[in-house]
């Protein structure tokens, strides 16, 4: 349990009166359906990767496709089970799996659902290493107590959500990645933890503000931002104040010291463990915890303020494992980061076609990094680790200040999301649109897709534009434009443009087809592709309709923009099938080298572009 300085009281809190002790969703209803949807998620994502490959099955009558179009397929597993249900498959080869089919039989006799026996049966078609099997089991155990959680917990009306605000969106999510099946781990956090800082719990927290010494900490401040202007506005002059009389009280000299938020399960499990030598120094010092009321988002160890919206997001460094990461902070590589950011949003708002599509990203302003602990001595010998990622920040702008007063901001992996009852969250975008969904699905492509191309062809400049990554802006229920962030750590800039010397590190050198990826695998295979599938289930924009759609939104790119076309083929008849979970199953530690991403990429094979058939003349 956390101490009681930080809001969660030790010994007699909520789970000492709780006879369940925090774990009242891990109940069978809940934890069986939780079953299902990651088994049907497993199914598909595994066929998809080509890991699996299910064999037609004859159906109920009438005959082996049923009125919605979905065809019987079953798969039998190295072990002797065999399941068996009802998808259908869509291009990109997107297994459109219904959970109600899936059934499982183990010796010929009905079985019930269980993911983490699905991956142990599957193991040998998975690639996943028998030394890493615990800890995918682990990961993929945290992510089904997640989905019963929600499942336990949650019951918002996707009609509601729609119409949200943006912190109420971001907690109601009860998806995360929509590729990765094992993609909640959060090895580290307990029960109590999940419920104090899990995005889907909402729960408001406090960050712990530490003061590093001085010499032993780097702050880099992007344009427009010195550290007196950050803290000043961040903290405010009676926060300030109380740190510094801190302080003062043990004898030290505020002006050598900045300071760091930091995630106060961070303070609890590993600053003041981790770094008791630090503390005992004094070149760590706990000064207290913030004012404000901050909530986690979707990728957990960013936080925005309640209290005060207008004030930047804060990223913290948590060292807890999730999705074939530990959630750390380098001081050393965040060094570069807003200068990163300064160059990118120059780059963009000086493009006319970016600025007539309100594209723009939210800078990360500043960062902050302690580098005086034992761990980052031994880096001068070559030793890299995951403690030298513990105690370090960054502040990233807030999307409120640029909203007008007729628009309202909603996370990107809102629109794939469905309730409990299987309702979905674009289609009651669409239905208060008053927009054919076709027409509304126009306008998203020109807020997200055209603006992304562009950065690529125009700029040789490539986002990682996920749904988590954006934050579109709505003016009513039609997206209008769309807002990039998480700029720092995943843009990458091809070619031999010349760069400012900070930002140098952001350069790859990738052939032309590794380049197109990032729309072909990071905007079709990664998201377009599951947008379709919603539209498609939800029979307001059939497959073919949408991808009609996509392709003339790039075909009237090209039009305004031919030179910026010739060298790429975005109507490729093909394009390689890079593959995440098959990523993961490799190396659930971590599954790329951060500093040569493409090295570690995993293909199987190509996929069929689904814009080629609608080739426009002459492209």
């Amino acid at each position: 349990m956390s101490a009681p300085v930080l809001g969660r009281a030790a010994g007699t809190g909520p789970l000492a009166a709780d006879p369940d002790l925090g774990a009242g969703h891990l109940e069978p209803v809940a934890v069986g359906r939780a079953h299902r949807h990651l088994v049907t998620k497993a199914l598909a994502e595994f066929s998809h990767e080509r890991l699996l490959t299910p064999e037609p099955a004859p159906g109920p009558a009438p005959g082996p496709a049923d009125a919605l179009g979905r065809t019987w397929w079953e798969l039998g597993t190295p072990a002797g089970s065999r399941y068996r249900f009802a998808a259908r498959v869509l291009p990109l080869e997107h297994w459109d799996v219904d959970p109600a089919t899936v059934s499982r039989t183990v010796d010929g006799l009905p079985a019930p659902l269980d993911v983490l026996a699905l991956v142990d049966e599957l193991q040998p078609l998975l690639g996943l290493p028998d030394r890493l099997l615990g800890t995918y089991l682990e990961e993929l155990s945290a992510t089904l107590a997640g989905a019963a959680w929600k499942l336990h917990h949650r019951r918002a009306d996707a009609r509601a959500l729609a119409r949200a605000d943006l912190q109420t969106v971001e907690r109601s999510m009860t998806e995360g990645h929509p590729a990765f099946v094992a993609n909640n781990g959060r090895i580290g956090f307990g029960v109590s933890d999940a419920a104090a800082y899990a995005p889907e719990a909402g729960a408001p927290v406090r960050l712990v503000w530490v003061a590093a010494r001085r010499e032993h900490t780097h702050l880099a401040c992007g344009a427009g931002v010195d550290e007196r202007s950050l803290y000043a506005s961040q903290l405010g002059p009676g926060q300030l104040g109380r740190f510094a009389d801190r302080l003062r009280g043990l004898g030290l000299d505020p002006a050598d010291y900045l300071y760091v938020p930091v995630h106060p399960w961070q303070w609890e499990h590993r600053v003041a463990v981790t770094f008791a030598a630090d503390l005992g120094r004094r070149d760590l010092v706990p000064v207290g915890t913030g004012e404000d009321r901050y909530q986690a988002q979707q990728s957990i160890r960013t936080f925005f303020d309640l209290d005060r919206p207008d004030r930047h997001y804060v990223k913290t460094a948590l060292a807890v494992q999730n999705m074939g990461f530990l959630r750390g902070l380098s001081p050393a590589y965040m060094r570069a980061t807003p200068a990163i950011n300064d160059w990118v949003a120059g780059v963009v708002a000086g493009d006319p076609e970016l600025g007539g599509s309100g594209f723009a990203v939210l800078r990360e302003l500043a960062s902050v990094g302690y580098t005086g602990d034992a761990y980052h001595r031994t880096a001068g010998r070559g030793t890299r680790s995951p403690y030298q990622r513990m105690v370090a920040a960054l502040w990233r702008e807030s999307p409120v200040p640029r909203l007008a007063p007729d628009e309202r901001a909603m996370t990107m992996a809102a629109l794939l999301h469905r309730d409990a009852e299987g309702r979905s969250l674009v289609g009651a975008l669409v239905a208060g649109s008053g927009l054919p969904a076709r027409a509304w699905f126009e306008r998203y492509l020109d807020a997200y897709l055209r603006p992304v191309v562009h950065c690529l062809l125009a700029h040789d400049l490539a986002f990682m534009p996920h749904g988590e990554n954006v934050i579109l802006v709505l003016r009513g229920d039609v997206p209008s434009r769309a807002l990039m962030k998480d700029v720092g750590e995943e843009v990458a800039v091809f070619g031999d443009r010349p760069l400012p010397g900070g930002v140098e590190r952001v350069r790859v050198d990738y052939d032309d087809e590794v380049r197109l990826l990032s729309v072909f695998t990071d905007v079709f295979d990664g998201f377009l592709r599951h947008l379709v599938a919603v539209l498609d289930g939800d029979g307001l924009l059939d497959a073919g309709a949408a991808w009609r759609t996509v392709a003339a939104c790039l075909a009237a790119h090209r039009d305004l923009h031919p030179a910026l076309h010739r060298r790429f083929d975005l109507f490729t008849p093909r394009f390689r099938h890079s593959c995440l979970n098959r990523l993961q199953l490799r190396d659930t530690l971590q599954m790329v080298d951060l500093a040569d991403q493409a090295s570690s990429l995993q293909f199987a094979g190509t996929l069929a572009n689904p814009v080629a058939p609608h080739r426009p003349d002459g492209a």
